[in-house]
């Protein structure tokens, strides 16, 4: 058999709009998505034999219920050999690929489904919200009595970064309003009907010196899924499958202060694992989905991973370069600066998007004629740097 057969490949994707609904149920957003992911497949339920579920951060009882295979029982799923959780906080959906991944290539499952859903947005209270995202994975022991909080993570790596390179606060500002650009096309994202400028970004209140308030995620109800099988099976089913060609991954620190390099991380050598493994190059890519909870890192990541030299990802978003209809796509569903943050759900939502992209079902933020993607998440205090390349041929 051709080594290729075995490759994974993306058959079906699923996706719930990102927002508050306060009176809608964690599992709805988890089914639904599912529900979405199984039809756009275009398979019958029962093929499905492995379930995924990703962790909800909201609730412990709701997350005991995707454990113990909540999701299995209200599909009616009747062939799951398992249901297993795998959770790596904002690198959760690289994780589940890479274990999918290997599932399929081994033989030890056909067709995964991977779901998350969250309600981050209605499901805890405002502070409870702000507790959570202040002090979930930074040390208890030596950070979080200091007052290390993720704004001020944030704030640390963008401070650095403008020091070593210039940026301006008008290029940080620039991010938000390319995000901004898709997320109006984006019928799935919280801010889809409001339009944003570098001068709103640039007045609104101080966050966490440099930061400010527009340049900050915010955390919302949502939830996604896609389905997984072979490479092999994959045109059997799906008129445009879309193939995992090449991941990387590398783990840096857990306490952020030992990060030896706070404006870079991993994402040179985690890129460089990825795209040697497919085969490409950066120059090969028709779009970048990258990891952007504050702007800093989908400029550090555009810069480490090659598509331009350091200090230069800010003029790429000024210049619109970034935007609908420009030559570097990025971000293109809006990101967790438009879109919404759902916990580990948003990488995820870029997952999903690259996939979407890729099938050409992006409506009317589609990238015309995109082969390949690359797609970055990370966990926790950027403790992770997570490269994913995909791709509608097999080079």
């Amino acid at each position: 058999m051709d080594k290729n057969a075995k490759r994974a490949a993306f058959i079906g994707i699923g996706e719930v709009p990102t927002g508050r609904f306060p009176e809608t149920a964690a599992i709805y957003h988890a089914i639904e998505s599912a529900k979405l992911a199984i039809r756009d497949a275009g398979i019958d339920k029962d093929e499905i034999d492995y379930v995924m579920p990703t962790a909800s951060l909201y609730s412990p009882a709701f997350n005991t219920e995707l454990v113990t295979c909540r999701i299995v029982e209200e599909l009616g799923l009747r062939n799951v050999n398992k249901n297993c959780q795998v959770f790596a906080g904002g690198s959760s959906s690289s994780c589940g690929l890479q274990l999918a991944s290997s599932l399929i290539e081994t033989g030890k499952a056909k067709t995964v489904l991977f779901v998350h859903a969250d309600r981050l947005g209605t499901g805890v209270t405002a502070q409870g919200g702000i507790d959570l995202f202040s002090t979930a994975g930074i040390s208890a022991e030596w950070e979080v009595p200091f007052g290390q909080h993720y704004s001020a993570i944030a704030a640390l790596a963008t401070n650095r970064y403008k020091f070593e390179t210039g940026c301006t606060d008008e290029e940080l500002s620039a991010v938000c309003v390319s995000n901004r650009k898709w997320a109006r096309l984006n019928p799935n994202a919280f801010f889809n009907k409001k339009d944003l400028s570098i001068e709103e970004v640039m007045a609104s209140k101080m966050l966490s010196t440099p930061l400010r308030a527009k340049q900050s995620n915010m955390l919302f109800d949502g939830g996604g899924a896609f389905v997984l099988t072979s490479a092999e099976r994959a045109p059997d089913i799906c008129p445009r499958p879309v193939y995992l060609l090449g991941e990387g991954g590398t783990v840096t620190h857990f306490v952020y202060s030992q990060e030896p390099d706070v404006s870079r991380f991993g994402w040179a050598r985690a890129g460089k694992k990825a795209f040697e493994q497919a085969g490409l190059t950066p120059r090969d890519m028709d779009l970048a989905e990258i990891y952007d909870s504050y702007p800093i890192y989908q400029m550090i990541g555009l810069e480490e991973l090659g598509f331009c030299e350091r200090g230069e990802a800010g003029k790429l978003f000024v210049s619109g370069a970034t935007w609908p209809g420009g030559s570097l796509p990025c971000t293109t569903n809006g990101g967790m600066l438009s879109q919404g943050h759902t916990g580990a759900g948003g990488a995820v939502a870029l997952m999903i998007e690259a996939v979407r992209q890729l099938m050409g079902k992006a409506g009317d933020r589609q990238v015309r004629d995109a082969r390949f993607a690359v797609e970055t998440a990370t966990g926790g205090t950027y403790m992770d740097a997570q490269v994913t390349v995909l791709g509608t041929e097999i080079p």
